[in-house]
């Protein structure tokens, strides 16, 4: 099986780079996701200031922000990495960064009088510092004695050396790392103190809501505003920046006025498309919409600088992130006395980037019904250089289009398929999550409606990949990752995980050895 592949411009390797990056972070946070859900609930609840105050309760918060939840992250990017045994020392490596970021405050705080001494610094930075150093350097160390151990050693060899190189790692994110990261959260809160202080923070949005559209915004959101916005949270019981970029507004404005405005299939599908992204909080879907004309950007812009501005001046913020970026996520972790404040930001949003859209839509009303008189591909095609941004595909994203994508390869070759008995089929992204495990709903039911049942469908990350999946499905511009991971794998490349024809040939392919083998 061949697959298509377009070699990559300076500036699109740029990209994919700060792609993967931003998708690394993302594989370390979300995860994680519903531990911090969990505390922010603790925080809401029990904390002096909360719904239902419980001092006793109220002693969880300070350890979960503080040694939980950085522990957790760089146990899941250890794992990513090298499995169980590169969790483990990852997270024994940021346990040494946590502490040597206490003893460095208490150093400071030494000098300073009572009233002006400097809090915790939660280590989620470094964390995601510690977790590649950590996994990688085990990972090498044991390559270099890889086949030269006795035999009834392995275990102690294993068992020591990770337990020794966790130490010796302990000790480098105590010192070096700890006075790094330290250092950075203080440049960083200085930034964001200075922006709020010159009631700059809404020109962020300048560059969150095009990076959103081009999927750089990882990067950004999972590596600094989270960190910060956790470190806030902690220190004050809110934070603003964790609505910097899950705002619904902006996305859902957008979607409303191609439902009104719109012309062809953009219009016709904008209404579902609506509804996914407000209270599904896939906010991919309205990418396509602003790549048919980029103009649309700045209506975006607009909006999110119109979100942003309310709750700096009304004090909206959220307890802890929302994940996803739902209106129901949102006000899950509103805090106290900032409903009013969080949902105008909403409201608000999501009007003024829906009155500049309708501007901009109207203007070029008659333009693109010429053109679309011409050819009705132009939203097909925005679709599909949305994902080619993105660097996979997106059921969310591929629900959009009327029909079914064929994929970059034409097919699968049955010659190679029938080769391996197909009992356990996977699904792999990214993440391993969302698209993914849409998209093995999908043929999970296909594969149920032909009465076949003892085939597993499931999803996974690219990266937990470990060769036991028969056949593996991936999104074209991936398959060559997987395939790196499973290479006895049969690999079938689709370009979209939701409509695509290719499901259809796995489960032919599948009935067919069924019925060879009855």
């Amino acid at each position: 099986m061949t697959t298509a592949s377009v070699p990559a411009s300076g500036t699109s390797k740029a990209r994919v780079g700060v792609q993967r990056f931003g998708t690394f972070l993302s594989g370390m946070i979300m995860p994680n996701i519903p531990a911090l859900i969990a505390w922010g609930i603790f925080t809401a609840f029990f904390i002096a200031v909360g719904w239902t105050p419980v001092p006793a309760l109220a002693t969880l918060v300070g350890p979960f922000i503080h040694y939980l939840l950085p522990i957790l992250i760089a146990y899941t990017g250890g794992n990513i990495i090298y499995g169980v045994r590169g969790g483990v020392v990852a997270s024994i490596g940021t346990f040494g960064a946590i502490a040597g970021s206490d003893y460095l405050i208490a150093q400071i705080n030494a000098d300073l009088p009572a009233d002006n001494q400097l809090g915790q610094v939660h280590m989620f930075i470094g964390a995601m510092i510690m977790a590649p150093i950590c996994a990688y350097s085990m990972k090498w160390l044991d390559s270099l004695w890889e086949g030269k151990i006795k035999a009834g050693f392995e275990m102690l060899v294993n068992m020591f050396s990770a337990g020794i190189w966790g130490f010796v790692l302990a000790i480098i994110g105590f010192y070096p790392i700890a006075w790094v990261v330290n250092g950075v959260m203080q440049i960083l809160s200085n930034a964001v103190d200075w922006l709020v202080s010159m009631n700059l923070l809404p020109l962020t949005s300048i560059i969150i809501e095009p990076a959103k559209v081009f999927f750089l915004n990882n990067a950004i959101n999972h590596g600094v505003l989270t960190p910060l916005g956790i470190q806030e949270s902690a220190d004050t019981g809110s934070s603003i920046l964790f609505l910097l970029e899950a705002n619904p507004g902006p996305g859902v404005g957008l979607l409303l006025a191609f439902t009104f405005f719109g012309i062809g299939a953009a219009r016709a599908s904008a209404p579902g498309a609506a509804v996914i992204q407000f209270f599904g909080g896939i906010h991919e879907v309205y990418f396509p919409y602003a790549l048919m004309k980029p103009m649309l950007i700045l209506a975006l812009i607009a909006g999110g600088m119109t979100g942003v501005t309310t709750n700096m001046l009304l004090g909206g913020a959220l307890r802890a992130p929302a994940a996803p970026g739902s209106i129901f996520a949102v006000i899950a972790q509103v805090a106290n006395n900032s409903y009013v404040a969080v949902l105008l930001s909403v409201v608000l949003a999501a009007t003024v980037t829906f009155l500049i859209s309708w501007v901009i839509l109207r203007a070029s009303r008659k333009r693109d019904l010429e053109a679309m008189a011409a050819t009705d591909d132009a939203f097909g095609a925005a679709i599909t250089q949305t994902e080619a941004a993105k660097g996979k595909s997106s059921d969310a994203l591929s629900g959009l289009r009327g029909g079914a994508a064929t994929g970059a390869d034409g097919g699968i070759e049955p010659a190679t398929m029938t080769e391996r008995e197909i009992k356990n089929i996977v699904f792999a992204c990214d993440a391993g999550m969302g698209s993914s495990a849409m998209g093995a709903s999908v043929l999970r039911n296909k594969i149920k409606k032909a009465g076949i049942e003892d085939v597993t469908v499931v999803n996974k990350a690219i990266a937990a990949l470990d060769g036991s999946a028969d056949l593996v499905i991936t999104q074209n511009q991936l398959t060559d990752r997987a395939r790196q991971k499973t290479p006895n794998s049969v690999h079938v490349s689709v370009d979209n995980f939701m409509n695509s024809p290719r499901y259809d040939e796995v489960v032919d392919l599948v009935r067919s050895q069924h019925e060879d083998g009855a």
